[in-house]
């Protein structure tokens, strides 16, 4: 019996699929006649980028948070976006528990000083994880 590409259309669309493809598979590259279609080639590790960016657009941190605060926040984030806002430490510590969040998490959350917090950039600042320095 004949193996078959895939097995969520028919035959069809596979050979179809297959045809299309046939250009890139064949010779090893993109089947694009237009240049300006072509992908950009990514720098080698280490290397710098051919376009720089323009100030204020680096990927990266924001200015005003450390790579680890970032990676923190994001953590909190994950866990904490969708409680309901306003909430006190303890409305957030029983949110972070009912999600299933990790000891980290909710041990950094327990750690709030006692008082309202309107949205996760106050529970960041509160946690010393740094504020976001807007450029206008």
């Amino acid at each position: 019996m004949e193996q078959r590409g895939s097995d969520k259309h028919g035959p069809r669309l596979d050979d179809e699929q297959k045809h299309e493809t046939e250009g890139m598979v064949r010779g090893g590259g993109s089947t694009h006649a237009e240049e300006w279609k072509e992908p950009e080639a990514m720098p080698a590790a280490g290397e710098e980028s051919a376009k720089p960016y323009p100030p204020g657009h680096e990927p990266g941190t924001p200015s005003g948070i450390t790579p680890r605060g970032a990676d923190i926040r994001s953590d909190l984030a994950k866990w904490l976006s969708d409680a309901h806002w306003p909430a006190n430490p303890d409305d957030l510590v029983r949110h972070a528990d009912g999600a299933g969040a990790p000891d980290l998490v909710v041990d950094m959350v327990r750690s709030l000083p006692d008082r309202q917090y309107r949205n996760m950039a106050d529970v960041a600042k509160a946690l010393g994880l740094g504020v976001e320095k807007r450029r206008w």
